[in-house]
């Protein structure tokens, strides 16, 4: 796909977009790996990060063209006036509704690593189940603040970790042949082919007020993988 497959909405301030699962939102210590904010630099020149998603987390993202809109941008970020909400798939099934207001930190020996502590800074998410699928449910969320993998690690403490989460669940691929009631290999097969093997998380939607005082509301569509694992799900469920 190219760049211009991604853009959910772009003017002289800021550019939103789409992004895949699998590609960093901004370069990495080491720098080897593409970045989002890389390929936009390449076309735009100077580019601002406003704030990031996980590289296995597909969705909504914004980036500022300019000093001053990214000095906005990141204000409503930072004094948590931006809706931000994400739609995901987690294992097992949740009570209808929550809010987890749980602080969280780093884990004191293991880098990149983020757990519930309560010595760490404040982090709240809502979610809300959409659908329960048994070993599946697909939960709407709403994140009050932007903590380092708030949704998984709050789902991990939870009890219900995002599906296919190497880093707070099991890591394991989404196969038919686990909830699909005699499932057979087609005879040209030698294995089973995931449905899904990706974090299952989902940036859907971002709401906030431009540096013009207009009311913005953005919305990245589901994924083509999402998506038909879902249709799989309600089929055999």
């Amino acid at each position: 796909m190219k760049l211009a497959d991604w853009v959910i909405a772009e003017n002289d301030d800021f550019i939103a977009l789409n992004k895949p699962s699998g590609l960093l939102s901004i370069p990495d210590r080491e720098g080897k790996e593409t970045s989002l904010k890389k390929i936009l630099q390449e076309k735009y020149g100077q580019i601002f990060t406003v704030h990031r998603l996980d590289k296995g987390t597909s969705g909504m993202i914004i980036f500022a063209k300019k000093e001053e809109s990214h000095r906005h941008l990141s204000e409503l970020f930072q004094a948590r006036q931006t809706k931000k909400i994400y739609l995901g798939l987690v294992i097992g099934s949740p009570q209808a509704t929550a809010t987890i207001n749980e602080a969280i930190a780093e884990h004191p020996g293991r880098s990149g690593f983020m757990i519930v502590d309560r010595k760490g800074k404040e982090a709240i998410t809502d979610y809300e189940l959409v659908k329960d699928f048994g070993i599946y449910s697909w939960l709407q969320f709403r994140i009050h603040t932007g903590r380092t993998h708030q949704i998984r690690v709050h789902m991990k403490n939870e009890g219900h970790p995002i599906a296919c989460d190497e880093l707070y669940g099991d890591g394991k691929p989404i196969l038919l042949s686990s909830f699909k009631k005699k499932f057979k290999l087609s005879k040209d097969q030698e294995e089973e082919r995931p449905l899904l093997a990706r974090l299952a998380l989902h940036s859907w939607q971002l709401g906030f007020t431009d540096i013009k005082g207009n009311a913005i509301e953005l919305e990245a569509p589901v994924p083509k993988d999402l998506r038909a694992l879902l249709q799989q799900l309600e089929k055999w469920r």
